[in-house]
């Protein structure tokens, strides 16, 4: 695949474009002025390899709790702003690393001057995010409704504003819950700009149906080059958002962190309780951030040369699996003892790892 080079920025300590790894952010679901909560989420997410974190800063209040927040956050924090220019300052006063804020819906020129002059001062970039669901009315009129082109010249108007004062310090986002209008909308301003690009779809759903659509959006739009940070966001637990990020970015060859498990869909074959050990294990393994391909197949005709193939596996028969690790037969185990055989060799992986490292 050969991603498309887009200029290079730093988001805190974390730099987004210009051929560095696709990053993966979340956005917090607590209450902002709630800074015990919103950390202790934070702590969650970072835990599960979220690199960016986002937090809505609906009024004063909130935008005050951002200095505390800051001080035990352990990733770059990014604030939420809408329409208010004051709240993008007290944001940057309390040091957050990055702005999301659309400089054309925030009042007029001297208070757009007056947020970029202090972005800028403190080296703070700001991303410009266009949905679908809030499309400016001369768009949807000019365009017959909401349109690739229509969300394309939305964001190009607001990185006028942003240029015309000097400020290139700019990712932007142009998100959809249609998936053919997402990836229409992409494939157009990559053409455009070479600014990093936030990816995602846009109100995804639940965490079922909504990772579904965002494996589709967001990997097409990897799988062409295009986007150098990325938010799953799904309706529930933010934490899950990071995991699902990590999955598709490893389906598509673009980061290794964690397992990976390669798991037939069992038939008529299958003579070991696969779907259940299968489930056990991922749930056992899901904390790991060592990469590992760990292998669980059900039967004889496709599973030894799969299990083959992985770091460490198992291989099914009637009641009894073969423990397999780097192409070798471990053992054989009792299917009552399968997971935690596994388990255990694959702690012992984690070991040697660790120490090699």
């Amino acid at each position: 695949m050969q991603k498309k080079l887009t200029r290079q920025i730093k988001v805190g300590d974390v730099t987004v474009g210009g051929g560095a790894p696709v990053s993966v952010q979340s956005m917090t679901n607590t209450d902002t002025r709630d800074v015990k909560a919103t950390i202790g989420q934070i702590e969650r997410l970072l835990q599960a390899g979220c690199e960016i974190i986002r937090v809505a800063v609906p009024d004063m209040e909130a935008a005050e709790a951002l200095a505390g927040i800051k001080k035990e956050c352990p990733i770059p924090l990014i604030a939420d702003i809408h329409f208010d220019y004051k709240l993008a300052l007290k944001a940057i006063a309390n040091r957050v690393d990055g702005l999301r804020l659309n400089p054309g819906n925030i009042g007029d020129t001297s208070k757009v001057r007056e947020v970029v002059k202090a972005a800028k001062d403190k080296g703070i970039p700001i991303r410009i995010g266009v949905n679908a669901g809030s499309l400016h009315k001369s768009q949807l009129e000019k365009y017959g409704g909401v349109t690739a082109e229509g969300l394309v010249e939305s964001a190009l108007e607001h990185v006028t504003i942003l240029e015309e004062l000097d400020f290139y310090d700019i990712k932007i986002s142009l998100k959809a819950f249609e998936i053919p209008l997402l990836l229409e909308a992409y494939r157009m301003i990559s053409g455009k700009v070479d600014y990093p690009l936030h990816i995602g779809v846009t109100e995804a759903g639940t965490p079922w149906a909504g990772t579904i659509r965002s494996a589709v959006g967001i990997g097409a739009l990897l799988s062409e080059g295009i986007g150098d940070t990325l938010r799953v966001s799904l309706t529930g637990d933010p934490v899950e958002e990071v995991r699902v990020g990590y999955e598709i970015l490893k389906a598509v060859g673009l980061r290794k962190r964690g397992p990976v498990i390669v798991s037939c869909p069992t038939c008529g074959r299958t003579e070991i309780e696969l779907i259940k050990i299968a489930e056990q294990v991922e749930r056992k393994i899901q904390h790991l951030t060592i990469p590992l391909k760990v292998a669980i197949m059900g039967c004889v005709v496709n599973g030894p040369g799969e299990a083959r193939e992985a770091d460490i596996g198992i291989a099914g028969g009637r009641g009894v699996g073969l423990l397999f690790k780097k192409g070798q037969v471990i053992r054989k185990v009792p299917e009552a003892s399968l997971i935690d055989e596994l388990l255990k060799e694959i702690n012992l992986m984690m070991q040697e790892q660790e120490k090699e490292s």
